[in-house]
């Protein structure tokens, strides 16, 4: 556990334009506070934290391992109240403040028919197959949703995703969306899934990948159902394990990608999801050879053939940006225009976003009363095994083991500035990108772009306010610039998490058109504990760590409870297109298979960094020369 900066806070958040988010802890009982109407100051939005990516018992792929979490259930976890899960009571760590359970949309509820043994799909021989093994049910489910039995069930499963949704909405405590997961699998193996949320108490039946795998098939989907009055998008995720198809040149059937095209996407798709249990989809150290940060929980096995690496290029983020220039130059138009944001991806039900509250696999836990036994974590940790060992943890409770259970992560959190907790004020703030991402920790950041921002603005009393009227927010487009030889500054704000560790740094990732291909670098815009950057390698020196990798404790407080400042790109070119984002670093904490490990008495594994920097990243800024 790191060191309590909480008394420092408050204090810290005011003077960083972060009030509002710097909040106590929110207890899971208080009747929910009155909503007020929307502020039509902008400064007066607030830091919301949810999660927009999570499966129940619903989806085709959890009933197989023995989940049989709810979408009711789900939601009531992620609002911070104790529910019963694989035979025990849980409680999340801390309660979020928007969700939206994403079951896939494929065959949705059609493997839970198998609960009733007396059911038609169960008495049939194809159901009987499936109980035989009931972890291979999953490869069967299509075959199942042939049946003509199924097509109820499917119907009824969505609207229990639907109910479950409206039921625990609370606005002003806890927003809620309707939502389900596209999942198209190229060539059965390649990842084009998103994530598709709708802004309304109804929405239209999914449309699947079983009705088609091309994305921009699901796009007139997305269009025809905001002309019938919802509006909605969608998320692309796991671009790390799409082959490079994620964020390919070319569309669907081969063709370079077009101004259409570009447009079209865009506006169907403003934001990806950088980070969540199947590791981060920001860069590799291959694509980004001068990023230090960039080795960070990779997950690079292709999904259905854990043997098979993914193509690096056309998989990660960064390199989309710098693609989305590219295109843009050639076409006018951007079609990787995207903020950021994270979920879990979690498929039992329990989103949880904590390193303590993860034991490996696509499995959320409360480290309370899911502690996996000796001879389970063994397992995980790819130790042999110990002779009489339990079978199943302290509470009884038995926890299911992926063979490369080491590969995971805890979820990632998406983070909104909005004007209040309701399903308009959090879709409109996704919508615009005024959003970033963390890898699970609640890391605070605000960042604005302009040309005239003192150097000096963030220590103004009343700052945001001023930013917002001089610059844009993250998400956002750079204006003209107001003169010959102006170059654009950037305005920024971290504040760490009240229970993690201390900021080691913040830099600004920026990337730009040279000679008609992207250029990319990392600059540390704002360093803790008086570090300074080396002016012959332009790095600086690493935070020195706290931590006892023995007993997972911390034997000192590192690093910064706040870190603000306003950075000049003093090689700005005018002529040249270029986006900005800002990533946030903690000081290094245990990564959760070394929790695990020193839980057990066992060293931390060799397959896996016994540390972790935790790390948030802010929507880009994007500046297009005048045309």
């Amino acid at each position: 556990m790191a060191a309590d900066f909480r008394p420092l806070l408050v204090a810290a958040a005011a003077s960083a334009g972060l009030a509002g988010c710097a909040r106590p802890e929110p207890a899971a009982g208080p009747e929910p506070r009155p909503v007020e109407a929307a502020s039509a100051d902008p400064a007066q939005r607030r830091a919301f934290f949810g999660e927009t990516h999570l499966h129940t018992a619903l989806s085709f792929d959890a009933w197989p391992i023995g989940v049989k979490t709810t979408p009711d259930q789900a939601y009531r976890f992620g609002r911070g109240e104790p529910i019963m899960a694989m035979g025990v009571q849980v409680r999340r760590a801390w309660p979020l403040d928007f969700m939206a359970v994403t079951d896939h949309g494929e065959w949705m509820g059609v493997l839970n028919q198998l609960d009733d043994p007396t059911g038609a799909l169960a008495s049939s021989a194809l159901g009987k197959r499936m109980l035989a093994r009931p972890g291979g049910a999953g490869r069967l489910a299509a075959e199942a949703a042939g049946r003509p039995e199924t097509a109820g069930a499917m119907r009824g499963a969505w609207t229990a995703e639907v109910e479950a949704a409206n039921a625990n909405y609370v606005p002003g405590r806890f927003t809620t969306f309707i939502a389900y997961e596209w999942t198209s699998m190229k060539q059965g193996k390649f990842n084009l899934h998103r994530n598709v949320i709708f802004n309304a108490d109804h929405a239209p039946p999914p449309f699947t990948a079983a009705q088609s795998d091309r994305p921009e098939d699901l796009w007139t989907y997305l269009e025809a159902t905001r002309r019938s009055g919802i509006d909605v998008i969608a998320i692309p995720h796991n671009g790390n394990v799409s082959g490079g198809l994620m964020f390919d040149d070319v569309d669907s059937d081969g063709r370079p990608i077009d101004a259409a095209y570009a447009t079209r996407r865009a506006r169907n798709e403003p934001l990806f999801e950088i980070i969540q249990n199947k590791g981060q989809s920001e860069t590799l150290p291959i694509l980004s050879p001068n990023d230090e940060f960039a080795n960070y929980e990779v997950y690079d096995r292709l999904l259905t053939n854990t043997g098979e690496r993914s193509q690096p290029h056309g998989s990660y983020v960064r390199e989309a940006l710098g693609r989305g220039l590219e295109i843009q130059a050639r076409t006018g138009a951007n079609p990787f225009k995207y903020g950021f944001e994270a979920g879990s991806d979690i498929h039992d039900g329990l989103s949880v976003s904590s390193e303590d509250g993860f034991t490996g696999g696509p499995f959320g836990t409360d480290p309370a009363t899911m502690r996996p036994s000796p001879a389970q974590a063994r397992r995980i940790l790819g130790e042999p095994p110990a002779p009489d060992a339990p079978a199943a943890g302290p509470s009884g409770y038995h926890l299911p083991i992926l063979p490369n259970a080491m590969d995971f992560r805890p979820g990632g959190v998406t983070g909104v500035w909005a004007e209040q907790n309701t399903r308009p004020s959090i879709f409109a703030a996704l919508k615009r990108k005024e959003t970033w991402a963390t890898s699970g920790t609640r890391i605070r950041v605000r960042v604005f772009g302009g040309w005239d921002l003192p150097a000096d603005l963030v220590r103004r009393s009343g700052w945001v306010a001023s930013a917002y009227a001089r610059g844009t927010p993250m998400g956002g487009d750079l204006s003209a610039a107001p003169r010959r030889g102006a170059t654009p500054s950037f305005a920024f704000a971290a504040l760490k998490d009240p229970n993690g560790a201390g900021l080691d740094r913040v830099q600004v990732v920026k990337l730009w058109l040279a000679g008609g291909a992207y250029k990319e670098r990392v600059f540390d815009v704002a360093l803790s504990e008086g570090r300074a950057t080396d002016p012959k390698t332009g790095r600086a020196p690493p935070i020195r760590s706290a931590l006892d990798v023995r007993t997972g404790r911390m034997t000192g407080a590192r690093g910064a409870v706040e870190l603000s400042g306003v950075w000049r790109d003093r090689a700005f070119d005018p002529a040249a297109p270029a986006a900005y984002y800002v990533r946030v670093i903690e000081a290094p904490t245990p990564r959760w298979s070394t929790l695990l490990a020193i839980k057990e008495g066992l060293p931390p594994p060799s397959g896996a960094p016994a540390t972790i920097q935790e790390r948030a990243w802010s929507s880009p800024i994007w500046y297009s020369p005048p045309r």
